[in-house]
């Protein structure tokens, strides 16, 4: 049987864009890890912060204001970067 790969490209928008939200929350997923290896990978306080401003509100506001106020600023693209081992961790002040 010949490997086919029909079903990754059957549409032309299809696949990219299921690849590129899979990346965004990794993305996302990666940066907001920073904020938990900062303070401890235990932090009460964060867990708590991440609980209140992320988790609880579920998708009652829009999910970049969600993020936008967990981490008090828009997602930065480096930490995926850095945990793939493509880019150097530098500790933000």
């Amino acid at each position: 049987m010949i490997a086919g790969f029909t079903h990754l490209f059957s549409s032309p928008v299809g696949y990219g864009a299921a690849y590129y939200s899979y990346k965004w929350a990794e993305v996302l997923d990666a940066d907001a890890f920073t904020r938990f290896r900062q303070s401890g990978v235990f932090s009460r306080e964060v867990g708590m912060q991440f609980r209140e401003n992320i988790l609880a509100k579920g998708n009652s506001q829009d999910p970049a204001e969600l993020y936008r106020s967990f981490m008090g600023r828009d997602p930065d693209l480096k930490a995926l970067l850095v945990r793939s081992g493509l880019a150097e961790f530098q500790s933000v002040p």
